[in-house]
């Protein structure tokens, strides 16, 4: 039986990182919950068995129904009739499986009915399902939306809210209109107090809305009358029990078939206001978006995976001139190429996803008690990292993942071309990845300042104080000399204080701290993993050494003159 947790062995060693047990620890609340509930964990061993057992439940699940069924979800996709999304007949059975294994409102805490969960194995079972069907992972991780109403909402909507998504209703988060793609400050779908029955009354057009008949909505909506930014801006909750939202059309796309796309029209709809008005944009939706790019990180890797898998079995199976094509340099280099690039973009999908869990649980304990010295100092530091990481996970491992899926076809040759190899439906799922939630052009806006500040350089510094095997110390110097490269050409931009100059290289700067900070992680994985990741380490440094001299020699030669050529 397939099982597409425990065919990789590198998502279990990700699962037992040291960090791990101050996760648990932080999340657990010192493991206060085995008192009252019997399957709570009753220590740091116990919750990382708990974790992988629900993580080979996943690994069953998406290899034995998920997958199976993807194929045929890709050719039905859903359906749009009187308002309403009634989703492919695969989808609905790939839902019945999840639910009925208890795998929704997995980071929730037990007391509404989750299974409290870290980030982290939560993250993995993103992965896994985006392995067997990116966008049936697109319904099922929408759950996480949840994460942005327990962290704002009131109690009240805890109560009610929670429970529901935790038994298995689904969520969307509605922020994108035909104006207001990336510049969400352009919002005016308009919400107005209604008096008489003491609620909010949505009026307008959401474009783009990924499973946009779900139960719960996360709307981004224009509150205060005459304002035309961000500050404008309120999060508000609808209940698809309420009425007054219809689907005017499920979009026609390129990949991700299993997932509804809507057009959604809101007339007079009944929603209440999550958190504070005017914090819409500036605080949640930033918090909303954070999640969201983690996991499409985390499909993004899911879908690396598949195109390795795919493009391993072809290449072992298929025979040219006497012999199987991964015998070929040609072959067994982009082969060798996706794996390296697909191992470190899952080093640094699970490094972010900790960062993220550390200060998530501090944030959490901060709201039943005040936090000590130390842990105030730690939220700080982890928060920082999450917020620095996150642009690079959701960027890089979306690149590499159209990267892989271009290679997985390459690989196949004139098969890839047809519609009857998986390797196609890998590619058209994969090309969305580094668009939505914010392109990798974004991504670089987020992630530049960390670059000009030297919070990346940093970082890396602090990697190389980590000993790693004596083997391996050629690769440490390696890594040691791209950061400097690196450091050279962000006080070069830096010298020339030029802001068109700075935004025209961000993304080589981007790519090039990325680079670094992916080489040293598989660097600190070989070294305690040599069995799983060594052959990884040496081509991915490879690849990394020729991109950041890449980019160093086109920063070093450029000068600001240049740019009156590309504007044209």
């Amino acid at each position: 039986m397939a099982n597409f947790y425990t065919e990789h062995p590198e998502l279990r060693f990700h699962l037992n990182n040291p960090l791990m047990e101050r996760i648990c620890e932080l999340k657990e609340r010192s493991y206060r919950d085995k008192d009252e509930y019997d399957y709570a964990p009753q220590d740091y061993a116990d919750a990382i068995d708990s974790y992988d057992k629900v993580l080979e439940i996943t690994g069953e699940i998406t290899g034995e129904v998920i997958a199976a069924n993807a194929e045929g979800v890709d050719e039905e996709g859903p359906h749009c009739a009187n308002g309403r999304v009634e989703y492919a007949s695969g989808t609905k059975a790939n839902l019945d499986a999840m639910v009925k294994a208890g795998l929704n409102g997995m980071t929730m805490p037990r007391r509404f009915g989750g299974l409290n969960f870290p980030i982290t194995p939560y993250t993995m079972c993103a992965e896994i399902v985006a392995q067997a069907d990116a966008g049936f992972g697109n319904i099922w991780s929408l759950q996480d939306c949840i994460e942005t109403l327990y962290e704002f909402g009131n109690e009240d909507q805890h109560s009610r809210f929670i429970p529901r998504i935790c038994a298995g209703e689904t969520m969307s988060m509605d922020l994108t209109e035909p104006d207001a793609g990336s510049d969400l400050q352009s919002v005016m779908l308009k919400a107005t107090y209604d008096e008489a029955n003491n609620c909010w009354r949505l009026n307008g057009v959401k474009r783009f809305i990924t499973n946009g008949d779900a139960h719960l909505h996360l709307v981004l909506a224009r509150s205060e009358e005459g304002t035309h930014d961000g500050r404008g801006l309120s999060m508000f909750i609808y209940d698809k029990n309420d009425g007054g939202v219809d689907v005017r059309r499920i979009e026609n796309k390129l990949g991700i078939h299993g997932s509804p796309t809507c057009e959604l029209v809101y007339k007079n709809a009944k929603a209440e206001l999550c958190g504070e008005r005017k914090l819409g944009l500036i605080k949640y939706v930033m918090a909303l978006m954070n999640g969201a790019r983690l996991g499409i990180a985390a499909q993004s890797v899911g879908l690396s995976q598949a195109a390795y898998n795919e493009a391993l079995a072809y290449a072992k199976d298929r025979k040219q001139f006497g012999k199987a094509i991964i015998e070929f340099p040609a072959v067994y280099d982009m082969l060798a190429t996706i794996k390296a690039k697909l191992d470190a973009g899952r080093a640094l999908l699970y490094q972010t996803s900790r960062y993220v869990d550390i200060y998530k649980a501090l944030d959490d304990i901060a709201r039943e008690r005040k936090l000590t010295p130390e842990e105030r100092q730690e939220q700080k530091r982890y928060a920082k990292l999450a917020d620095s990481f996150t642009p690079l996970a959701k960027g890089m491992n979306s690149e590499y993942a159209n990267q892989n899926a271009y290679d997985c076809i390459q690989v196949h040759g004139g098969s890839g071309f047809m519609m009857e190899y998986a390797c196609q439906r890998i590619y058209r799922d994969a090309r969305i990845t580094s668009i939505y939630e914010g392109t990798t052009q974004l991504q670089t806006v987020a992630a530049i300042r960390y670059v000009t500040n030297g919070s990346y350089a940093a970082t890396l510094h602090e990697y190389e104080l980590i000993p790693c095997a004596p083997e391996f110390e050629g690769y440490m110097n390696r890594i040691k000399d791209m950061t400097r490269k690196l450091e050279a050409c962000t006080n070069a931009v830096k010298e020339a204080q030029n802001q068109e100059l700075l935004d025209f290289v961000a993304r080589r700067l981007y790519e090039m701290a990325a680079v670094c900070v992916m080489s040293h992680l598989l660097l600190q994985d070989a070294t305690k993993a040599p069995e799983l990741f060594a052959q990884s380490l040496n081509v991915y440094v490879n690849y990394a050494e020729s991109e950041v001299e890449k980019h160093f020699n086109f920063i070093r030669k450029f000068n600001a003159e240049e740019l009156a050529a590309y504007r044209k």
